[in-house]
């Protein structure tokens, strides 16, 4: 929507209002972002133009503008209808421009809106809607309501007696009422505040289990109902186990209905009440709880999807085991485990196939194909897919390894996803020769490696550390997991001459077509040797240029800043500063006491302020450093393999997996991962999980239960910190 010059004045100030930031960080924030800038771009090289916001605080604006220009357009939608009908008062026109949301401009047409054939449209094709105003005006004190209705009895247009008439002009007041702006609002505000969410069973389901059995006869406040709670009912209601509603505080919704329609006593008084029961039951009650149902179910959305973000963002985030010789192994049974092997800048070297869970005559084979690969390709590392077989592929790679006097890591990756990048576009393109199942070893070989790396090939839904992801909106869960990724990319920085075009989609200002172009461009003229030389990639110009070099590293080129965050429009200020200090940029580069001689207000200018100079400082003083986390694994014990092998009160350590809104779910090596409870986080109150523990994080937890039959685990990580507080 192109704006003008009246109406972004006025969406800024409702995004000021809405956000409570400062009126130069919304209006430069929208500019860059109407100029094309990306937000890791603004968040990062952008900082005294936008107040230092940060990412969160720049896609909320970004949220807010988009939402109020779509509100834009429907008023103006809106407006163009109604003035065709020739229905737009000045009053009505001012009420829908100053409207901030749109179910306000809904209601406030809702009057006007094109309708279907109603029984108030064929009371008004019978001609009762004179009658409708005369009830309405309520000015009869003599007489019955039947004896002012008589005129209008007509059987030609099947108005055969007075109930006739009376009921079709109820019809039309009812309607009325339903279209009116301030009862619905008045309705939905009740509804909303005093409301309870029921769940009742169904009756082909009321003497079986299933996983909905605590909602088979449920209620809760409509407002305090959280979301995974709603997303598991709305989950049982279209499975058809649970049949949902919303029950009102009808009495004070009716008495407020009744009170609009009579303003007086008059001989409609008791017709106008039943006119008021009949607009809520019949009209507004059903289209209300649409509304509300509709509202709670986007409310839950966002935070589920907010859930997966973080989830997502910690795992993205994992610490790297580097560049190191990697086996991966994609463990099976029947067709057997594939183990492929990985350099230390991930390139595929070779792969073979073993069997050593089908027969004792299988393992002998097996521990020398295994030997043979780690001794020929001095293997540092070897991961192992946690899926089928994980755990017995993994203590035969322990013995094997022990049998021969050699001590390596053995690493459990998570599979999730692995199988939907073999199959992938991406995995073709990289590997057309190789099989399936191969694809999966090396990602999981890669996995270890570098987290982020590889799991920017796969979709982030299939990545599994989610919380009713396929239950929620879909265009929503896209758009938030697909810039956590880019903040994610952006954050740790890309190697532009090892990143794959997947990877480089990521980084700000490319996509996927540029990416591509990068990666054949490197592939027919070698290494980039430098950041400016991304000016020479096809289709790459000046503006792909700014959003994106400062995210790009090159390792060992010619100038050292780039394989910094440093970004290029700012390579004059390092320069300067090494002039002044009488040393080489190369110099400055590498002696980290020469930076803390540096006085950072002599090079603030106009365009470069404190913030942008306090960046670069921190980045010459670490420049290329990672910024994940140290590697860490945890040690599963070999002989805890099954759930069966679970006792109560085993101290373990684990993994965790995913992080909801009641607790995190964590793997300790038995296929099934155990929950923590949010009561057994941490041993004080935890409001958020996320402030307890992080998707990824190794944790000790202490075994409350296991119940192999419903394949469920009760762990707690409180009561195995007072064990090993005891134990000390």
């Amino acid at each position: 929507m192109k704006l003008s010059d009246e109406q972004r004045i006025k969406l800024i100030s409702y995004i000021i209002e809405a956000t409570g930031l400062k009126p130069f960080q919304v209006e430069h924030t929208v500019e860059l972002l109407q100029e094309g800038a990306t937000v890791p771009f603004i968040a990062r090289y952008r900082k005294e133009h936008t107040g230092e916001l940060d990412e969160v605080q720049i896609r909320t604006i970004e949220e807010q503008f988009a939402y109020f220009c779509e509100l834009e357009e429907r008023k103006i939608t809106v407006l163009k209808s109604i003035e065709e009908q020739g229905k737009l008062t000045p009053e009505l026109r001012e009420r829908i421009e100053a409207s901030r949301q749109k179910t306000e401009v809904e209601d406030l047409y809702l009057p006007y809106k094109p309708k279907r054939r109603t029984k108030a449209t064929i009371a008004r094709e019978r001609g009762l809607e004179p009658l409708a105003d005369i009830i309405a005006a309520q000015e009869l004190i003599l007489g019955t309501p039947e004896e002012a209705a008589l005129p209008f009895i007509n059987p030609e247009k099947e108005v055969p007696d007075a109930a006739a008439a009376l009921e079709g002009a109820g019809h039309i007041l009812s309607e009325r009422l339903s279209d009116n702006a301030d009862a619905r609002s008045m309705v939905r505000r009740l509804t909303n505040a005093q409301g309870i969410m029921t769940s009742r069973v169904s009756n082909d389901y009321k003497e079986k289990v299933t996983k909905f059995e605590m909602y088979y006869d449920y209620q809760e406040p409509l407002k305090a109902v959280p979301s995974h709670r709603i997303l598991a009912m709305r989950r049982g209601e279209k499975e058809e186990v649970l049949y949902l509603s919303i029950t009102a505080p009808v009495e004070q919704i009716l008495a407020g209905l009744k009170s609009r329609l009579i303003v007086r006593s008059s001989i409609f008084s008791s017709l106008l009440e039943h006119i008021a029961e009949d607009a809520y039951k019949r009209l507004i009650a059903p289209s209300i709880e649409v509304e509300l149902r509709l509202e709670s179910k986007e409310r839950a959305d966002e935070e589920a999807i907010l859930v997966f973000a973080r989830n997502l963002r910690e795992l993205l985030l994992a610490p790297p085991a580097g560049g190191k010789r990697v086996l991966g192994i994609d463990p099976g049974f029947r067709t057997g485990s594939k183990l492929a092997v990985i350099d230390e800048t991930g390139r595929f070297l070779e792969h073979v196939t073993v069997y050593p869970h089908i027969g004792e005559g299988r393992i002998p084979q097996a521990r020398q194909d295994l030997l043979r690969l780690v001794e020929s390709h001095a293997i540092e590392m070897i991961a192992v897919g946690n899926g089928t077989a994980g755990r017995e592929m993994e203590i035969f790679v322990k013995e094997t390894l022990a049998g021969a006097g050699k001590s390596l890591p053995v690493v459990s990756v998570s599979e999730a996803g692995a199988s939907i990048y073999s199959a992938s576009e991406i995995a073709r393109e990289e590997f057309p020769e190789l099989d399936l199942t191969v694809r999966g070893a090396i990602s999981i070989a890669r996995r270890l490696q570098d987290p982020l790396g590889e799991l920017v090939k796969v979709d982030p839904k299939s990545i599994g550390v989610g919380q009713y992801q396929h239950d929620v909106n879909q265009g929503m869960l896209k758009k938030s997991l697909d810039g956590v990724v880019e903040s994610c990319v952006n954050y740790v920085g890309v190697d532009l001459n090892t990143a794959s075009w997947a990877l480089l989609a990521y980084v700000s200002g490319v996509g996927p077509a540029l990416a591509k172009s990068i990666t054949r461009y490197r592939d027919e003229n070698g290494s980039f040797a430098s950041r400016k030389a991304l000016l020479k990639v096809p289709r790459f110009g000046a503006k792909a240029f700014e959003q994106a070099a400062g995210f790009l590293r090159i390792r060992d080129g010619k100038n050292p800043l780039d394989n910094s965050a440093v970004h290029p429009e700012r390579y004059g200020v390092v320069e300067t500063m090494a002039a002044d200090l009488g040393v080489t940029m190369t110099q400055l580069v590498a002696d980290p006491t020469l930076v803390g001689k540096i006085d950072l207000k002599r090079y603030v200018t106009e365009n470069v302020g404190l913030p942008t100079l306090s960046d670069i400082i921190e980045e010459l003083k670490k420049p290329g450093r990672d910024p994940r986390k140290q590697f860490q694994t945890a040690s599963f014990r070999d002989d805890i393999r099954e759930i069966n092998d679970l006792k109560e009160g085993m101290i373990l350590q684990g993994v965790v997996t995913n992080v909801t809104a009641f607790g995190a779910f964590v793997d300790i090596g038995v296929h099934q991962d155990g929950l923590v409870h949010i009561s057994h986080l941490a041993n004080r109150y935890v409001k958020d999980p996320n402030d307890a523990v992080k998707a990824g994080q190794v944790v000790k937890v202490k075994v409350l239960s296991a119940d192999p039959q419903r394949k469920r685990i009760a762990l707690s990580i409180k009561e195995a910190e007072a064990a090993g507080k005891t134990a000390d």
